[in-house]
């Protein structure tokens, strides 16, 4: 059963200082934050990390996840990787809140060189704040998780 208010937090190197802001913010706002991610600037691996975050959100110990790399794009690759994750990298509240609404997403990546901190967290809670609308996005929702067979 996944809990409702938890959220699985990730990121590697390069994304440390943004991710504990987002931590502290979605905090505030009533979540359980669970980070994973690394403490110390030294080089990780960010599908390692992409993989950690999204095993948590597949496995229903956290209701969605939030991931950070770079670019947002590697460790979004990577979690998209495990059965049951639909990941979108966003740059923009109205894809934030898009790929909620249409695509049930349950993982949320971003770019830490790409956003700054305030659109970053701006976007989190477009994320956060948006619900899936069921319909005739569910089909397409079915249609993808098909594809992982």
């Amino acid at each position: 059963m996944t809990s409702t208010n938890r959220i699985a937090l990730s990121s590697d190197h390069a994304a440390i200082a943004l991710r504990q802001t987002i931590a502290d913010h979605i905090a505030a706002r009533g979540w359980e934050v669970v980070d994973i991610g690394p403490t110390s600037p030294e080089s990780t691996h960010y599908p390692a990390h992409g993989e950690a975050a999204a095993q948590l959100v597949a496995s229903g110990d956290c209701r969605l996840g939030i991931i950070l790399c770079g670019t947002g794009q590697g460790i979004m690759m990577a979690a998209n990787k495990v059965k049951g994750i639909r990941c979108g990298v966003c740059s923009d509240t109205f894809s934030a809140a898009m790929i909620r609404q249409h695509n049930d997403a349950n993982m949320l990546s971003l770019g830490a060189r790409v956003v700054g901190e305030g659109l970053a967290l701006e976007i989190v809670d477009a994320f956060l704040g948006a619900e899936f609308e069921g319909g005739r996005h569910a089909t397409r929702v079915d249609m993808i998780s098909a594809i992982e067979g």
